[in-house]
């Protein structure tokens, strides 16, 4: 069975998959002419394909579709400005939005604006107190997981858009030449998307493939869906507003719930977006950087009219694979975002809704970790297992759910891997002491394992126990050597722990147990010897 880590390669495989360019390579590129209008382009790209996606979600939460486009300008311009990963896109989501519905059908919209606000306001403490960081807990299974899940997801949501209103207002699927027309055309986006690398990088080949498809349906008039069937996007500029909720605890009470989640949810699929471009990108940190960022945008979305997101993982893949690698793209294109609701509505409403499918498909192509599928049997079962769960539960449930379960699953798993480590080796000196060598961490998982090792009954009157090659690692421990010194102590035998470290020391202090620390203790904290009685304790290497 192969070591768990090789799932890190599939990871620099996918990673590998987005650009013709060396992507490992962490300097930024040149600021030439040409990679500026990369930027430009690129953002031009995502922001085409932000729209259907923003006034979708405002349809979820239960709000107006500029609500959602706000949102998607606003967090898109701050984080793309401050964020702690250049090229990584935010907005409003589904995962937030989904959250928000309740809220707004139960309080309304004023509500829901002092909740982003209450929401942005932890994301900055999260910042501050640098929690971040706790995102390198998640393990490389959960993110394999993550990412086929996402991918399925966004696959799922692409589906929608197969649908037309029937004669009872109720959705139905499209059939016949409809469908054909549709299938058709998202099939030639894709076609275009990848024969536009092998041709020239000068356009990025999603923002071509949305080109060439909408010129062709506006130039034949093809009678299939277009960003304009879903909601009018035009609109004036985003203005300040606070929130008129009032200011007491019972508003609090109301609105406190949600911003924790919200605040949750957000800030584990930016972080987790932000690994993800990371290793498409080859850089490392930022976490805490991209929490305040998320954070003020949130907060200042709130006092705008906007309903408040996070970093979008589809959106963030359609800028990497079209260039976007500084914080131009990301700037250009909240801007061109802006510039769509004030001046371009008409014209952005003729694009048809096929492009846009077309390029979210091939996201979902490039997103999917498709070598996760061929090392399912080369990794740990326990892995294959956390890899699986992840994904169904991303699909069934909620992304930042799914990790959640996951990292609590991978750590019950490691938890349970270790309980079953602790063993020891006896053996007796000439003066007919025991030594009990053990081996294995001690903690809450392996104390019944660690009770089983010895034997007070039958063992001479001075047992050693040496720690030299384990650890305590927490009270659950201390109290398990505490009842064995209490065992031997009744028998009228001496127990004696050895090979004792500093911060077995420290731990004991702040565990508050009784300590008497030896004249020959020595200073670096290699070897110990203490003589256990009524309670006087150690703790293990």
């Amino acid at each position: 069975m192969d070591p768990p880590n090789v799932i890190k390669p599939t990871l620099a495989a996918f990673a590998e998959r987005f650009s013709t360019a060396d992507l490992r390579n962490t300097d930024l590129p040149p600021c030439t002419p040409g990679c500026i209008m990369t930027e430009v382009l690129s953002g031009l790209t995502v922001a085409l394909a932000l729209v259907p996606e923003a006034v979708a979600f405002s349809f979820v939460a239960g709000v107006h579709p500029l609500v959602g486009l706000y949102a998607a300008f606003i967090v898109g311009l701050i984080t793309a400005a401050i964020g702690g990963r250049r090229g990584m896109i935010s907005g409003a989501t589904g995962a937030l939005a989904v959250v928000m519905v309740a809220l707004v059908a139960n309080h309304g919209i004023e509500y829901l604006f002092a909740t982003v606000v209450l929401m942005g306001t932890l994301q900055i403490l999260a910042g501050i107190f640098r929690l971040g960081k706790f995102i390198r807990l998640v393990p490389h299974p959960v993110m394999l997981g993550f990412v086929n899940g996402l991918a399925i997801v966004i696959f799922l949501a692409q589906m929608t858009q197969f649908q037309v209103p029937g004669l009872d207002g109720v959705k139905v699927w499209m059939t016949g030449i409809p469908l054909a027309t549709m299938l058709g055309l998202v099939v030639l986006t894709m076609a275009v998307i990848w024969v536009m690398p092998k041709i020239t990088n000068i356009i990025p080949a999603p923002l071509a493939g949305i080109l060439v498809v909408a010129g062709i349906v506006i130039f034949f008039g093809v009678d299939v869906p277009r960003v304009g069937d879903l909601a009018s996007i035009k609109g004036g500029l985003p203005m300040f507003h606070i929130p008129t909720v009032p200011l007491n605890l019972e508003t609090l009470s109301v609105i406190l719930p949600y911003a924790l989640i919200l605040a949750a949810i957000g800030l584990i699929e930016s972080l987790l977006t932000l690994n993800l471009v990371g290793e498409i990108t080859g850089r490392r940190g930022g976490a805490s950087q991209e929490c305040i960022a998320q954070g003020l945008a949130n907060t200042v979305t709130g006092f705008f009219g906007g309903m408040g997101g996070c970093a979008m993982i589809g959106q963030s893949m359609i800028n990497v694979k079209s260039g976007g690698r500084t914080r131009i793209s990301g700037l250009s294109a909240a801007l061109f975002l802006l510039a769509f609701i004030l001046v371009a509505s008409s014209l952005i409403e003729q694009i048809p809704l096929a492009a846009l499918v077309g390029v979210m498909f091939m996201v979902v192509v490039g997103t999917f970790a498709w070598q996760s599928l061929t090392i399912l049997r080369r990794i740990p079962l326990t892995d294959a297992f956390v890899m699986i769960l992840v994904t169904i539960v991303t699909v069934v449930s909620d992304l930042a759910i799914a990790v959640v379960v996951g990292v609590i699953v991978s750590a019950l798993i490691y938890a349970w891997s270790n309980a079953t480590r602790i063993h020891a080796s006896t053996q007796e000196t000439a003066d007919g002491t025991k030594v009990y060598q053990i081996e294995g961490p001690l903690f809450f998982g392996s104390i019944e394992g660690f009770n089983e090792l010895f034997n007070p009954d039958n063992d001479p009157d001075v047992v050693i126990v040496d720690f030299m090659n384990s650890r305590v690692a927490d009270q659950s421990a201390l109290q398990a050597i505490e009842a064995l010194a209490v065992k031997y102590e009744t028998h009228g035998k001496t127990l004696q722990l050895r090979h004792l470290s500093h911060d077995c020391h420290r731990l004991l202090k702040r565990a508050g147990q009784l300590m008497i620390d030896s004249d020959d203790d020595p200073d670096y904290g290699l070897v110990v010897d203490y003589r256990v009685k009524t309670g006087i304790l150690g703790g293990g290497h």
